[in-house]
């Protein structure tokens, strides 16, 4: 049988390996704890980075909704104004032949008032020449 200094000495041998054993649970609980709070806090930025994901993309269909509403807007205006343009040519087209037509005939008129200027010109030219000649004679001067 084993003396009681036996048993002793490998109850202190066991209390020795139980302290080690209870430092190195204490120091695993330790780190698991800073992980465990590491774990948390890097979930917390993930989860506060997402929420903010989600108010962009809102906020970026809010954006979109409200443009392709104005874009709408704007279609039916370029519509309704095309149309205005288009009505307000049909009715100007006329006028617009018409003085066409005036301006052709301005020219024309113009062209012949400066034919006649030419053709009274010479006419007078010739006559002044003969008025001339007649007047000599009449009043006998060589």
């Amino acid at each position: 049988m084993a003396s009681n200094d036996d048993i002793l000495r490998a109850l202190g041998r066991v209390e020795g390996r139980l302290t080690g054993i209870e430092d190195s649970v204490s120091h695993l609980r330790d780190e698991l704890s800073d992980e465990k709070d590491n774990a948390h806090e890097s979930r917390s930025v993930i989860h506060q980075r997402l929420d903010e994901q989600m108010r962009q993309i809102n906020f970026l269909d809010k954006v979109v909704e409200i443009s392709s509403g104005v874009d709408v807007t704007l279609r039916e205006e370029i519509k309704g104004l095309k149309a205005t343009v288009e009505k307000n040519h049909d009715a100007t087209q006329p006028v617009l032949e018409e003085w066409r037509r005036m301006k052709t005939i301005g020219y024309g008129i113009s062209g012949l008032i400066a034919f006649a200027g030419l053709t009274v010109g010479a006419v007078v030219t010739w006559a002044s020449d003969g008025a001339v000649s007649a007047l000599r004679h009449w009043l006998k001067i060589n």
